[in-house]
């Protein structure tokens, strides 16, 4: 699968700025709820070992999982959930083992069908699904390493798998809000980081969303508030959907307010 190399790809770039930094800087709050860099390498790590442990079947996924979803249900924060697990491993031994980590979750997934169907937390998905997923979470949560360090990421045309997962949870934006799907779905046509120009949908001049890949990829995964990106919004339903797209699992979150996220200097 291509998308496990891209996954591999996020991943080598995240663990390129951090290789030499200071252990100290590890435990900086980053604008992303305050979590420090060691907060979201812990994250990365639990879930793309809970990626991993989906490949070998339901037992051993429940196994892995099960703990972290009974503290779930205990009322634990996400953050919470992970400290357990961890047993108190942080700064440069957890970046080791998140490095190592997603080396082997992207060599586990590059071997298998993209069709399997592994279990999540959430629904069932494809193992394509699962992977793309984990890029997502590595490029999104990423943002807020680069933004903090005060770095501009070289992005790739890999970022595409983003925008799609964007595009495809259009439905899911709404129905995790409880609110009525609207139709048609917005016609999207965004420009990758070469130059290239990615469509999906029907064409539609009074519901459509325009613009640069990254910054869609940017407003879907909450790294940025709409209102900070350059992207040309058109009609109420793509309008509705961009002040609120949420294109990862769990309860709906509310987007960055504008100037909240942003590149420090």
């Amino acid at each position: 699968m291509q998308q496990a190399g891209d996954f591999r790809a996020e991943s080598v770039a995240l663990a390129g700025i951090l290789e030499s930094l200071p252990e100290a800087e590890f435990f900086r709050p980053t604008l992303f709820k305050s979590w420090t860099i060691d907060h979201i390498l812990g994250h990365l790590h639990l879930f793309n070992m809970a990626a991993e442990a989906s490949l070998k079947g339901d037992e051993a996924f429940a196994e892995f999982i099960d703990p972290v979803v009974t503290d779930m249900k205990m009322g634990k924060s996400i953050l919470e959930c992970q400290f357990p697990w961890l047993k108190g491993m942080s700064g440069r031994p957890l970046f080791e083992a998140w490095r190592e980590g997603a080396e082997n979750c992207a060599d586990s997934f590059a071997q298998v069908d993209p069709k399997l169907r592994v279990k999540w937390i959430g629904p069932d998905m494809s193992a394509l699904s699962s992977i793309t997923a984990r890029q997502m979470e590595t490029w999104a949560h990423g943002q807020a390493v680069f933004d903090l360090l005060g770095l501009e990421r070289k992005e790739q045309d890999s970022i595409r798998n983003i925008a799609h997962l964007g595009v495809a949870t259009f439905g899911w934006t709404f129905r995790n809000r409880k609110e009525e799907i609207p139709n048609p779905a917005p016609y999207v046509e965004l420009t990758g980081p070469s130059g290239a120009v990615w469509q999906w949908n029907e064409p539609q001049k009074d519901n459509a969303v325009h613009g640069q890949a990254t910054e869609f990829a940017q407003v879907v995964t909450q790294t940025r508030s709409l209102a900070d990106t350059s992207l040309q919004v058109t009609g109420s339903i793509a309008c509705n959907w961009m002040e609120q797209a949420q294109c990862f699992a769990g309860p709906p979150e509310t987007p960055p307010t504008i100037g909240q996220r942003y590149k420090m200097e």
